[in-house]
């Protein structure tokens, strides 16, 4: 017998049989058995989360000993070497010199510090979103008893050596799960933060019970003359919201828009004033751009679509402008600075860049994950990455000069759907002098990934 043959023949991987399941280890198959069966518990789902659990460990190893997948050939002494040759563009060399850096990124755990001691490390992180100066990070914490409260988290410390930060707890606990969350810029920049509610209960999408939009105040959460502390600004009762935005463009000053169930509501937070403009499909995701008062909005059905908000409500759609369509839900879309093109997320896991001039897409970002879940992108024009968080619960960083995937981060916390991390990216934490790197918080624990 040959011998070359005989180990091709155990390499080969072993035939699928319905209803076994094939264990490597074992070199035997075994009986799948349904997912309520509680007396085995050999099933599709446990075989699949044990072998992603063992890759994900593999590559938290590998992290340890900086076993990082970088660009062949990439590294600082040639960069510097052709940038010296002329070889290199000031741009190029400094976008590359980013992807070595995030390349080169140590997780380290923040210990978070509160005047409230009850306050810190007692419910799971949900949602964190930075305001612009990136100096504070508003948080969405799940309650153990069900519902959300909010929090700030100051980000002043977290260049010292001890690497930790502030949090500061409100006064307010919601029963309602909270969807959308942006910051808004109502007396001056980010001064307030604006957050929609769905109903109490929601099944397959059908509110019981309306839901609410909410605006509140930054200085809510002050450690100053807690006395003294505003309320909540305004709420409004709406129906199931699953998104929101607010205006930064003067000519639709003081508005915000939150994506409804078949419906985009425009609302002046001042005057009360309101539009709506009906939609065929429930908006997912939206935002404002900002050189003219134009609202992009992703849908359920796929299509991506902008609203002039200067323009009186219209019967039927001859009032959408741009019109771009994905082969599935639309879950995030984030406006470039130019306002040329647009990035969009679906529920297939596709990460789409459109040129809004052509109507066409010029960019495709692999290896994102995604099958039903609202799952937000993150993108740095300033260092050229993109960041996304899969429900694979892996944080992968593109480059959006070609869209080569520069490094995937496993989950410090075994994989689950409530174990989802959310991250802020940014060169500037904590502020004009602030330190460069990646936050993720996930469960109750916030990590800092910092440039080495």
């Amino acid at each position: 017998e040959d011998p070359s043959s005989s180990s091709s023949m155990q390499n080969c991987p072993a035939p699928e049989l319905p209803g076994f399941y094939y264990d490597p280890e074992k070199n035997r198959y075994f009986r799948l058995l349904p997912g309520h069966n509680n007396h085995n518990p050999l099933t599709k789902d446990s075989i699949q989360h044990k072998a992603m659990e063992c890759k994900r460990l593999r590559l938290l190893e590998e992290e340890k000993q900086n076993q990082k997948t970088t660009r062949a050939g990439l590294n600082s002494s040639v960069l510097l070497q052709k940038r010296q040759l002329g070889l290199l563009s000031s741009t190029s060399y400094c976008r590359l010199v980013h992807e070595l850096k995030v390349n080169c990124m140590q997780r380290r755990k923040i210990e978070i510090h509160s005047p409230d001691s009850s306050v810190a490390g007692t419910n799971n992180f949900k949602i964190i979103v930075a305001d612009v100066a990136c100096e504070r990070i508003f948080t969405v914490n799940d309650v153990e008893h069900g519902g959300c409260k909010y929090g700030i988290i100051n980000l002043s410390g977290l260049g010292k050596e001890s690497l930790t930060v502030e949090m500061y707890d409100n006064l307010y606990f919601t029963n309602r799960k909270v969807n959308s969350v942006c910051w808004a810029s109502l007396t001056h920049p980010d001064s307030h933060f604006f957050l929609t509610h769905s109903s109490k209960l929601c099944l397959m999408g059908i509110a019981e019970t309306p839901g609410c939009a909410s605006l509140l105040p930054a200085s809510l959460f002050s450690s100053t003359n807690p006395g003294d502390r505003p309320g909540m600004l305004c709420s409004f009762k709406i129906s199931t919201a699953w998104s929101c935005a607010w205006c930064l463009n003067p000519q639709a000053d003081n508005c915000f828009s939150t994506g409804l169930t078949r419906r985009v509501l425009v609302t002046n937070v001042v005057t009360g004033h309101r539009q709506t403009f009906g939609t065929s499909s429930d908006v997912l995701a939206q935002q404002f751009a900002t050189q003219t008062p134009v609202l992009y909005n992703g849908c359920r059905s796929g299509e991506i679509f902008s609203i002039d908000v200067r323009q009186r409500n219209r019967k039927g759609q001859g009032w959408k402008a741009v019109r771009l369509f994905h082969g599935s839900a639309v879950t995030s879309i984030h406006l470039m600075e130019a306002e040329h093109y647009l990035m969009a997320a679906d529920m297939a896991g596709k990460i789409k860049l459109w040129d809004l001039r052509t109507a066409k897409c010029v960019k495709q970002y692999k290896g994102h994950h995604n099958e039903y879940a609202l799952l937000p992108l993150h993108v740095n024009e300033e260092e050229g990455l993109l960041i996304a968080v899969g429900q694979d619960c892996y944080t992968r960083i593109w480059s959006l000069q070609d869209a080569h995937l520069l490094r995937t981060i496993p989950s410090p916390h075994p994989s689950s759907k409530d174990a989802i991390p959310s991250v802020v990216f940014s060169s500037r934490l904590g502020g004009s002098r602030g330190v460069p790197g990646l936050l993720m918080a996930v469960k109750q624990d916030l990590y800092h990934f910092s440039y080495n």
